[in-house]
């Protein structure tokens, strides 16, 4: 009557639920909103701390759901569209999913409930790269298990490291995760992002340590965008190199050197492919007559789509 009479509202029948929330759960944002009910839980001075206390929890159909996702006929199985992935690849799509979802949930008082479905994810996570490999789980559970520490204490997970020269290591890791109610975390809500791979695989530009769009090998990092979206802005006059660029190759990710990553965040012009050759030597050989029986050499192109 208030929501009507004083602030005009109309309340749809199928998104509102007034209910008694110690027998039935509401549901809002994913999370189910209870008060509980313990008569066993008492305080320092014996009385009973939290009846009536209102209560984040993870749904259980929730949990159901993104279990069966890894799952066929109830066990953990295999995923084919990430076999053609290298392992680093594969570990990390895995960690993203999970990790995810924890840090959605880290608000919810059962957020320990998330355990089976790491259990799950971890023997999915170990059929792909035994049918990659063919092997067995056994094995590549000895190859790539690990303990790591951090900031909660030493933690079993799966982890890939891809060792380069004077620079730090590349790690993939699985697991490491505590899972214990965080009161005061912030939440960012993105949901994780199934995908597939092509053949050029991100762990195979970030060694290569060349910058996309000039060429250089010198302080290379990776410039990130939020979503192809973004690249189709209305009202641009002309779209820079590295925006043309990312949009040819339906990328989210560029590897450019330093020069260029500021170049990028200024607004400003990247700099130019580098050559192997000058120009007056290219137009020199293309000038040139060939000899009778003898073939000419076509010039290379450069190797970054501008």
């Amino acid at each position: 009557m208030f929501l009507r009479d004083y602030l005009k509202l109309e309340l749809s029948e199928e998104k509102t639920l007034i209910t008694h929330a110690s027998t039935q759960a509401a549901r809002f944002l994913g999370y189910e909103l209870v008060t509980l009910q313990a008569d066993d839980k008492h305080d320092h001075n014996g009385r009973r701390c939290i009846n009536a206390s209102v209560a984040l929890r993870l749904p259980l159909d929730v949990l159901q759901k993104k279990c069966a996702l890894y799952m066929q006929r109830g066990q953990p199985a295999s995923r084919p569209e990430l076999m053609q992935d290298d392992d680093f690849t594969t570990i990390n799509q895995y960690q993203q999913e999970y990790r995810g979802l924890v840090q959605y949930y880290v608000l919810a008082s059962n957020v320990h409930w998330l355990w089976k479905l790491h259990w799950i994810m971890r023997g999915s996570l170990l059929k792909t790269l035994a049918a990659k490999h063919k092997s067995s789980m056994k094995a590549m559970l000895q190859k790539y298990r690990n303990t790591v520490e951090t900031e909660h204490g030493r933690r079993t997970c799966l982890e890939v490291r891809i060792e380069r020269k004077d620079r730090k290591p590349l790690i993939a890791r699985f697991g490491g995760i505590l899972l214990r109610r965080q009161k005061r975390a912030i939440l960012v809500d993105k949901d994780p992002i199934h995908f597939t791979t092509e053949r050029n695989e991100l762990v195979k530009r970030l060694l290569a340590d060349k910058c996309e769009l000039c060429g250089s090998t010198e302080n290379c990092e990776v410039h990130h965008i939020r979503k192809l979206a973004d690249l189709k802005k209305q009202g641009q006059r002309e779209k820079p190199t590295w925006v043309k660029v990312m949009a040819a190759r339906r990328r989210k990710t560029l590897i450019v050197c330093r020069h260029c990553h500021e170049a990028i965040h200024a607004g400003k012009p990247t700099r130019q492919p580098q050559r192997n050759e000058s120009l007056e030597s290219r137009g020199a050989r293309k000038r040139a007559s060939p000899v009778r029986g003898e073939t000419v050499e076509k010039p290379t192109r450069c190797a970054t789509s501008c």
